[in-house]
């Protein structure tokens, strides 16, 4: 009877992950039609409830789990039983390897983050050899340009599955060769073939074409962003083809595709190839698998932190924060945020408000300015690895969030990041054009951000970072808020001279009032900074600005969201029309 107990619950979470991640796909499926239809509030609540389908599913399987048992507890025995039949289930399941995750997050919720051990979770895949097989279903087209790329990129453009009149085929298949014949030379292209992914990635207000392009030296990504008109015409808008320009458009700051993948491990696979710089982690992410990206995050630290047994645990590089305790070990990529205990005075927020700033960055569209960040319970460091000052600093911000396991300590909670150069240091560090790049980086991304409903709150630079690719993110989220919910005012003139003087404002001062001309006060305050912020980006010191922002976000428009510069579209490099870059 027992073991056919264990057998019921290991099939129960099965089933139960079925149905999730049937609901997933069927949430993704609707992308094409809500693309057709520009429906893109649509666009935006689909996003948020696909990341919520996967809680709600957990939260099923384990009310159905409580019903099966009748509430009693499990002794470690039991679970390990459950776990082998678990196991047995999986060599012919072709989503195991989130099946794996999926039974993991049903165990931390049964059992509140406690006792997580490899031989009661899946820790490490069960099946690790498995993501290497040939994948039996074909996930890609391969394009040959027997009679010219003409005609090969007409086919490859008829071959979609859209349903809507394209606004002038043959332009954007001429605009897509100029590009080509620039960058390769008609001699490379004339010996280079093309291979289109049969499902098109949807984000945003734009449809990809993800596809490899193989060369005779090399295999490169060739993306088209495909758009529609406000007349219901489609447009390719640019064509990227450097491992740069997709792994932005891939990017940790970007919200995830709307990619139709039943076999998910399958496209990940395809998808390294033309994104070598990601890990697997950031490849499910891009995808929308963003729990088991999490899984495979964890996996990447545990491989880092075995490989690097000599490396500590310090503070990290950059101005402390008065909310977020975060540290590193040096040679790793990311970056972990522990919220402190108590805050400064200056700061009237709470712990529970923080993590809601991050959940809500989680389900928004972050537009390429936001790092997207692994929630974890119950971090278990070994206290060797952790520096001196590091230790005393989280016993001392965070002490009721750090328990003593001996030899190791445990934290209740904190985030993972992508670490990233802080922008004040930056901006230390750099002269010239690279500082002007830095600038106009900085300004886009306030811009980008409240464009798509986020107000920053606090805009100094150590609040922002700088990725690989010299894109600016911002990352400090505990004050921000809806665009819709800030008060823009100007501030008042003095009614005699002696206000300018004071140290108070002569005005009146409401919660929720922002004041735009006061952002000059710190952030032009550096000689070296001041003039090309205000060249480049004066009118985010006007109040009227963000108040029309605000209008166009309640009229219900929801703005272009570029994973380029837009130097690089079409329209410009082609069409000859006015560049402002903005990207």
């Amino acid at each position: 009877m027992q073991r056919g107990l264990e057998l019921l619950i290991a099939q129960t979470i099965l089933q139960g992950f079925d149905a999730q991640y049937g609901r997933f796909l069927e949430v993704t499926s609707g992308a094409q039609q809500r693309f057709e239809q520009a429906d893109w509030h649509a666009v935006q609540q689909a996003m948020k409830q696909r990341i919520h389908l996967y809680d709600h599913h957990v939260g099923l399987v384990v009310e159905q789990l409580r019903c099966i048992t009748g509430g009693r507890s499990t002794d470690a025995d039991f679970l390990l039983a459950v776990k082998e039949h678990y196991t047995r289930l999986l060599p012919d399941y072709p989503r195991f390897e989130i099946a794996e995750s999926f039974f993991n997050s049903v165990y931390c919720r049964l059992f509140d983050h406690r006792s997580l051990t490899p031989d009661r979770l899946f820790i490490f895949s069960s099946q690790p050899e498995r993501r290497f097989r040939t994948i039996p279903r074909p996930l890609a087209k391969d394009f040959y340009p027997d009679r010219g790329w003409g005609t090969l990129l007409t086919n490859v453009l008829s071959d979609l599955p859209l349903r809507l009149p394209w606004q002038n085929k043959s332009r954007d298949v001429e605009y897509i060769i100029a590009h080509l014949t620039e960058t390769f030379g008609a001699q490379t292209l004339q010996q280079s073939y093309l291979q289109v992914a049969n499902e098109l990635f949807y984000r945003n207000k734009a449809a990809w074409l993800v596809g490899k392009l193989y060369t005779p030296t090399a295999t490169l990504p060739l993306l088209l962003p495909i758009h529609r008109s406000d007349d219901g015409e489609l447009f390719v808008d640019t064509c990227l083809t450097t491992s740069a320009e997709a792994s932005i458009v891939f990017g940790f700051a970007r919200s995830y595709f709307m990619v139709y993948a039943p076999l998910p491990a399958a496209l990940v696979e395809w998808l390294r190839e033309i994104l070598p710089g990601k890990t697997t982690a950031e490849l499910y992410m891009a995808i929308g698998c963003q729990k088991h990206a999490k899984t495979e995050s964890y996996r990447e630290y545990l491989n880092y932190i075995h490989a690097a047994a000599d490396e500590k645990f310090t503070e990290a590089p950059g101005i402390r924060g008065m909310v977020m305790l975060v540290f590193t070990l040096p040679g790793f990529d990311r970056v972990f945020k522990v919220i402190k205990d108590r805050f400064a005075p200056q700061k009237e927020v709470t712990a529970a408000h923080v993590r809601a700033c991050y959940q809500l960055v989680k389900e928004h569209d972050r537009v390429g300015r936001m790092a997207d960040t692994q929630e974890f319970e119950n971090f278990v460091l070994e206290k060797q690895q952790i520096d001196p000052a590091l230790m005393t600093l989280l016993l001392t911000e965070a002490p009721e969030k750090i328990t003593d396991l001996g030899d190791r300590i445990s934290i209740s909670h904190l985030y993972i990041e992508r670490r990233m150069v802080p922008l004040n240091i930056w901006l230390e560090q750099v002269e010239g054009q690279p500082l002007r790049d830095v600038i106009e980086e900085y300004g886009n991304a306030i811009r980008q951000l409240a464009a798509a409903n986020i107000f920053p709150g606090d805009m100094l630079f150590k609040n922002f970072g700088v990725t690989r690719h010299g894109r600016v993110v911002f990352y400090d989220y505990d004050e921000i808020c809806y665009m819709t919910e800030v008060n823009f005012r100007d501030i008042p003139p003095p009614r005699y001279p002696e206000d300018e003087l004071s140290g108070e404002p002569w005005y009146s001062v409401s919660p929720g009032d922002v004041f735009p001309e006061e952002f000059r006060h710190w952030l032009c305050a550096d000689p070296r900074i001041g003039p090309l912020f205000e060249e480049m980006h004066a009118d985010l010191f006007r109040a009227d600005y963000w108040r029309g922002l605000q209008t166009r976000i309640k009229n219900g428009h929801v703005e272009d969201v570029y994973a380029y510069r837009r130097r690089q579209r079409f329209s410009v490099r082609y069409g000859k029309q006015p560049q402002t870059d903005q990207a």
